[in-house]
């Protein structure tokens, strides 16, 4: 992240200042826990492994880690299709293990941040595995759910990110559901003011356990057109993208619904209960053009991600520089004082679990 001084509570010589958030200028590492460190000899990474190596990470001078999820799943997605989002997988521990992992890093100065997949669930939630039992049950709208249309065909033309429809059939219900994804993580309808009090409750959750934030999984995917309304071919694909259908569209329609931000607000107001918590998104494709939606001066998410790094094959300083005056151009530009409690913070992302490590990246350019 970009620091910056703290700014003072008004405009006069008064030696009183507004404290800087911690996440300014922080420095975050990122844990992959599958294959960070095994202690039980099964051959996969789990959370007593991360905590042996907390004093390692902190004499690294970082200020906090994030744990990509843990949460119980059949890891069809690596751990993103959550069938629970309170429990541990016990491929990486228990809810024991993961106190212990956050004292720890207390301990150490780290703060620590959680993966949280807002979007969708596992197939195999109990929430799902409700919700397709009928149209009439409790969680029968929970997810999203629609008719075919009168030749048998999806709903609309929506993509999924991961190719194929975004559609799938389910005989026992028989309707589709929306899965952005895989087609074993269906889309949670954050419309439904109960599924958004469920979500809450999640949040709250982790945060009574001591997390420090949370690292908000593909926030633009939240919600959808409640009309299903078919997105638009897109008017310009790049080459390297062409492989891929769901490239061919504008996504107007099967996410970036403006009632997200509302949602976030709602969110923004659980995490503000609690003390120094920061909010991470993901917003990526066409959503990033208009991150400051997401943001929006300290009412919504604290930060967002900057790509600009993490598929770069070099830093130089023209990179350095188009990425900051890009962001800054997206900013809300409305006139106030600036204050770190209120200014559009970027967060710039040089590694993830996405993307190849940034020193395999930048060591193998010639100097």
């Amino acid at each position: 992240m970009i620091a910056r001084s703290p700014t003072p509570s008004d405009g006069n010589n008064k030696t009183d200042t507004i404290e800087t958030p911690w996440w300014c200028g922080a420095t975050i590492y990122q844990i992959y826990p599958r294959s960070f460190l095994d202690t039980n000899n099964d051959g996969i990474g789990d959370l007593p492994g991360i905590s042996q190596k907390l004093d390692y990470i902190a004499s690294l001078n970082v200020d906090a880690i994030w744990l990509s999820p843990f949460f119980s799943s059949p890891m069809n997605d690596f751990g993103y299709d959550i069938s629970d989002f309170r429990a541990v997988d016990p491929i990486f521990g228990t809810l024991a293990d993961f106190d212990h992992l956050v004292a720890k890093a207390h301990e150490c100065g780290l703060k620590v941040l959680i993966d949280q997949v807002y979007s969708h669930t596992s197939n195999q939630h109990a929430w799902f595995l409700e919700s397709r039992k009928d149209r009439t049950n409790p969680k029968a709208d929970w997810f999203v759910w629609a008719d075919p249309k009168e030749d048998g065909a999806p709903p609309n033309n929506w993509q999924s990110v991961f190719n194929g429809p975004a559609w799938t059939w389910d005989g026992q219900r028989r309707q589709y559901y929306l899965h952005n994804f895989l087609t074993s993580q269906p889309d949670l309808n954050l419309h439904n003011p109960e599924v958004q009090n469920a979500i809450l409750d999640t949040a709250k959750f982790w945060l009574d356990r001591g997390v420090d934030g949370f690292r908000l999984d593909v926030v633009n995917f939240y919600m959808h057109d409640p009309q299903l309304r078919d997105n638009p071919p897109a008017t310009a694909t790049k080459p390297e993208n062409l492989a891929r259908p769901f490239n061919y569209q504008q996504h107007l329609y099967n996410q970036s619904h403006p009632d997200i931000f509302s949602f976030l607000e709602r969110l923004r107001g659980v995490t503000n209960s609690y003390k120094d918590v920061f909010t991470l998104g993901e917003v990526g494709g066409e959503a990033f053009l208009d991150i400051k939606a997401y943001i929006k001066d300290g009412k919504r998410l604290n930060s967002a991600y900057g790509f600009d790094f993490l598929y770069s094959n070099k830093i130089t300083p023209g990179l350095v520089q188009n990425a900051l005056k890009d962001w800054s151009e997206r900013q809300d530009t409305s006139a106030k004082e600036p204050s770190p409690q209120t200014d559009d913070w970027p967060t710039w992302t040089f590694s993830n679990h996405d993307a190849p490590r940034v020193a395999s990246r930048w060591s193998a350019q010639p100097a």
